[in-house]
């Protein structure tokens, strides 16, 4: 990038590298939310911070951002956020409730409230993010990279349908069913916001993006790439040709789709460097499934950070030397919940620098 923001240098660089297939020193290792409620002092800042206040505030969002990288050896720093921003700069109402999660008090009922969302201007309404992309590159004083990340079409959508979290989907499920075209209509509307959101970010100073999405376990594999696959594909390829037609560098982009290992094999046609595992899948079997080109991320179950040390320090080297040092980044296969022992975090991220 034409670099006019004058970030400091980068002196470990593992995660990019192993995201592009290129040698590296150890195995590079970060967590999903890892700035979190597992941290003390991340629920110290919300005890005087309404959690949306945090994602709007730059300063606040880069002091979470930081949390983790003061306590562990991590090799990347996650942007604090959240998915549902989108939803919001779309003019819809998102509250974080304590013990539940999102809530939408006027979730999507009929596709005659798709003429509600304003999709004119949300990247602008985001600028926030990238705000506290730009101190934050500068906070971690090239530390270690960046990432960026959003939510996924279909997830996104899940969430403005159902009004919050959802064991089923069902009322999304049902959209798909009942109004096709409208639904489509509302994926390509995401979508077209997500290229824009994520060209924001790396614009902003975000050297890796990841794409979650953390719903795709509620879709068949046919569903899955009828309604997941052409928007991820989508948002790969205009992303990249965006940023190509500015001379601006690419920037490695990870996919996670929860619950989709049924399609791996299509998940390495999307045009991603990176495809994130939930810990579901075999790495062995992961492997076969994308081939040598691609980089695997994952996987192992977030609950295992309740075992012992011993048994935490076993499975992870265990897992890494599975997935071996070449295109692996480590990390779990969703993310880490908020009970986890501090200790647990600790001992993953050294079993996995030490593993190989």
């Amino acid at each position: 990038m034409k670099d006019s923001k004058n970030f400091p240098a980068l002196k470990n660089d593992n995660v990019l590298k192993a995201a592009r297939g290129e040698p590296v020193d150890r195995v590079p290792v970060w967590v999903m939310r890892q700035a979190g409620r597992y941290l003390p002092e991340f629920q110290e800042v919300r005890k005087e911070h309404d959690f949306f206040t945090v994602c709007r505030t730059p300063e606040l969002a880069c002091e979470v951002t930081m949390q983790p990288l003061r306590r562990f050896d991590l090799d990347a720093s996650i942007i604090f956020s959240d998915i549902l921003v989108i939803p919001q700069a779309f003019g819809m109402t998102v509250e974080m409730h304590p013990g539940v999660g999102p809530v939408f008090p006027e979730p999507l009922q009929t596709p005659a409230d798709l003429a509600k969302l304003k999709p004119e201007g949300a990247v602008e309404r985001l600028s926030y993010v990238g705000d506290a992309i730009t101190m934050m590159r500068h906070m971690l004083d090239g530390k270690v990279p960046l990432l960026g990340f959003t939510g996924a079409p279909w997830t996104l959508m899940g969430y403005m349908i159902e009004g919050g979290g959802s064991k089923t989907m069902s009322k999304a499920k049902a959209w798909l069913k009942d109004y096709t075209d409208d639904s489509k209509k509302l994926l390509d509307m995401l979508a077209s916001s997500i290229v824009d959101y994520l060209e924001m970010q790396v614009k902003a100073g975000a050297q890796m993006v990841q794409v979650f999405e953390s719903s795709a376990e509620h879709l068949s594999k046919e569903e899955f790439l009828t309604w997941c696959a052409p928007y991820l594909k989508d948002i790969a390829s205009k992303l990249k040709q965006r940023l190509s037609e500015q001379n601006i560098p690419l920037v490695p982009m990870t996919i996670f789709a929860k619950g989709a290992g049924h399609s791996l094999a299509e998940q390495a046609t999307f045009g991603y460097d990176v495809i994130s595992l939930d810990w579901t899948v075999d790495p062995e079997e992961a492997r076969k499934q994308v081939g040598p080109n691609i980089t695997l991320q994952g996987n192992l179950d977030p609950q295992d950070l309740y075992k012992t040390p011993e048994e935490i320090r076993e499975l992870a080297t265990t897992m890494v030397r599975k997935f071996g040092k070449t295109r692996y980044i480590a990390n779990l296969g969703h993310g880490i919940t908020p009970q986890t022992p501090i200790v647990s975090m600790e001992v993953f991220v050294d079993a996995v620098h030490k593993a190989l």
